[in-house]
C-alpha cells in the first residue's frame, strides 16, 4: 500500500506542478518512441527481449483489475508465459492524441519523465477477424539509469470492455447530424466544424456538437484556431511582397530589433523567408527558455525549427514600417476583400461571445478561456468555418499573387524529410497519389486542434476545427470520409 500511495503521489505532484512538454519536443519523442518499442514491437508481437531492455530491475505494475506485480521477472513471466500463450493475438493500440509527458527534474537536472495515456487492445483470432477486448488508461514513470531510459513504475486503470454504448452506423457521419453527434460523443469532442471544398468550390460548411455543456454550436461558431494564424499573418507578407512593398530576402532587423537579440550578429541574416519557412533559429516561445528571453539557438537559414518567435518578430517589422497594427492590414489586404467577417485577431467588444467554441480537456472539462486583447502573429485568431474556408478557397485560386510568387509559397524551402518539406508558412506532403501533393497547415493548443488541406491538383480542401484536447482523435475518419484514397496517402505520410 505504502508503494502504491508514492507512485500516486508522484502522479499527481506531476499533474499539479509541472508543465506538459509540447509533441515537438525532445523529450516528447523520447517517450513515445519508447512506448513504441514497449507495445508495438513488445507486447504487440510478444518480444521479450524488449521488456528485458527497457523495464528497470526495480519494476513495479498496478492493474486495476490483476492487482500488484511487485518485480521484473515477475511482470516479463506474465507477459512470456500468460499474455503470449493465449489462443488469440493481442495488439495494443494508442489513442492518437492521448498521449502526455511531464519533466521530472531535480534542481533542473532532467532525471526521468511521467507518461499518461489512453489506449485500446484488441484479440486478433485466428482467421484474421479482430474485436475490441478492452480500453484502459495508463501512467507509466520512466527513469534515466545509467545513462538509460528504464521503465520503472506502472499503473492500468480504468478498464472498459467497450468505449460505450452508442450504436453509430459509420456510413452516416457528415451526411446526418443526429449520428456524426453520436459519433462525437463516443470520441469525447464537443465541437466539430467542417468546410469542404470540391471541384474548386466550397461545397460544404458544417458544425456539430456544443459550445459547452447544455449549448448547441451553431453553424457560425466562432473558433480559437491557435496556430492556423500563421497562414494570415505569412499571407500579409506575401501581398506586401507581390505589391512592392517588402521583400522576402531583406533583413528584417532593419524595421524591428529585438533588445534581447540586438548584441547577436545573426540577427542580421534574418529575413522573412527564414521565419515563413521556420528557419529563424529562434525557439517555438521565448517563455520555454530560462532566462525568459529570445535567442538564437542556430544560424538562421540553417535548418528547420518551428517557432511562433519568428511569426510575433515579422509582424512587429511590418507594424514598425507601415505604422498600422497587424489586424488593420488584415482588414484592407484579406479580411474586408474576402468578407471574413467574423475573423479577428483579438478580443474586442465585436466579439460575440455567445457563439464561442469553449476550449475542453479530454474529458470533457472546461478550461479558462483565454482571452487575448492585442494581436499575435502565430497565435490565438479568432475565425468561423465559413470565414477559413475562404481564405483556402482564395488560396487555391491563386491569392491574386503573381505566379512566380505563388509558386515559391509552396516551393521546398528546407526538407524535413524524405516526402514532407516546409514551403512559406505551409508544408507540403508530397506524392499522396495520382501525381498529388497536399498543402497542410494545423494549429495546436491547450483544448484547441485545427487542420487544414488543400490539394491543388484535384482543386479539394478541407478544414478541420476542433475544441478539444483530443481533437486530433477524430483526424483520420474525417479525413478519410471526405478524401478517401488521397487522404489515405496523406495519413500514410503523417503517421509515418
Amino acid at each position: 500500500m505504502r508503494r502504491t500511495m508514492i507512485f500516486f503521489r508522484i502522479l499527481l505532484i506531476c499533474s499539479n506542478l509541472f508543465a506538459q512538454v509540447d509533441v515537438s519536443t525532445e523529450l516528447y519523442k523520447i517517450i513515445k518512441t519508447k512506448d513504441s518499442l514497449l507495445f508495438n514491437v513488445g507486447f504487440n508481437n510478444c518480444d521479450i527481449i524488449q521488456f528485458e531492455n527497457l523495464v528497470s530491475d526495480n519494476f513495479e505494475f498496478y492493474h486495476d483489475k490483476s492487482g500488484i506485480t511487485s518485480s521484473k521477472s515477475e511482470f516479463i513471466s506474465s507477459i512470456k508465459d500468460g499474455i503470449c500463450k493465449l489462443t488469440y493475438k493481442p495488439r495494443r493500440e494508442l489513442i492518437e492524441g492521448s498521449l502526455e509527458v511531464y519533466p521530472l527534474e531535480n534542481n533542473g537536472v532532467l532525471y526521468g519523465a511521467i507518461q499518461i495515456g489512453r489506449h485500446r487492445f484488441y484479440a486478433i483470432e485466428k482467421d484474421k477477424t479482430e474485436h475490441l477486448t478492452s480500453i484502459a488508461k495508463y501512467s507509466h514513470v520512466w527513469l534515466i539509469e545509467n545513462g538509460n531510459w528504464k521503465l520503472s513504475r506502472g499503473l492500468s486503470f480504468d478498464h472498459q470492455e467497450k468505449e460505450d454504448n452508442l450504436n453509430i452506423n459509420k456510413k452516416l457521419l457528415f451526411k446526418d447530424k443526429n449520428e456524426t453527434e453520436k459519433w462525437l460523443i463516443k470520441n469525447r469532442i464537443p465541437a466539430l466544424g467542417i468546410g469542404y471544398i470540391k471541384d474548386g468550390i466550397l461545397q460544404e460548411v458544417k458544425v456539430y456538437g456544443i459550445l459547452e455543456k447544455g449549448k448547441p454550436a451553431p453553424q457560425n461558431t466562432i473558433w480559437n484556431v491557435a496556430s492556423l494564424t500563421k497562414p494570415i499573418t505569412a499571407m500579409i507578407a506575401l501581398k506586401l511582397v507581390n505589391a512592392g512593398q517588402w521583400d522576402l530576402d531583406e533583413p528584417i532587423y532593419k524595421y524591428w530589433l529585438d533588445p534581447d537579440i540586438a548584441d547577436d550578429p545573426r540577427i542580421k541574416q534574418l529575413t522573412t523567408r527564414h521565419i515563413l519557412s521556420h528557419q529563424t533559429g529562434f525557439p517555438n516561445w521565448r517563455s520555454k527558455n530560462a532566462s525568459g528571453k529570445l535567442s538564437f539557438e542556430f544560424e538562421p537559414g540553417t535548418k528547420y525549427q518551428y517557432s511562433g518567435e519568428g511569426f510575433e518578430y515579422l509582424r512587429r517589422a511590418i507594424e514598425n514600417k507601415f505604422h498600422k497594427p497587424l489586424n488593420l492590414l488584415a482588414d484592407s489586404l484579406i479580411f474586408l476583400p474576402l468578407q471574413m467577417t467574423d475573423t479577428k485577431y483579438y478580443w474586442d467588444k465585436t466579439v460575440d461571445e455567445t457563439r464561442f467554441a469553449k476550449w475542453h480537456d479530454g474529458n470533457g472539462n472546461l478550461y479558462e478561456t483565454y482571452k487575448n486583447t492585442q494581436e499575435n502573429g502565430a497565435d490565438d485568431l479568432l475565425t468561423t468555418i465559413e470565414d477559413y474556408s475562404k481564405f483556402i478557397l482564395y488560396i487555391m485560386n491563386g491569392a491574386s499573387l503573381s505566379k512566380d510568387l505563388y509558386s515559391q509559397m509552396f516551393s521546398n524551402q528546407v526538407r524535413i524529410k524524405n516526402n514532407k518539406y516546409w514551403g512559406l508558412s505551409w508544408w507540403v506532403d508530397e506524392n499522396i497519389g495520382n501525381g498529388e501533393n497536399a498543402i497542410i497547415n494545423g494549429g495546436d493548443d491547450k483544448g484547441v486542434h485545427t487542420i487544414v488541406f488543400m490539394l491543388p491538383a484535384s482543386k479539394q480542401g478541407l478544414i478541420i476545427f476542433t475544441n478539444c484536447d483530443n481533437g486530433t482523435d477524430i483526424y483520420i475518419e474525417t479525413v478519410l470520409a471526405y478524401l478517401g484514397a488521397l487522404g489515405q496517402g496523406i495519413i500514410n505520410i503523417e503517421t509515418n
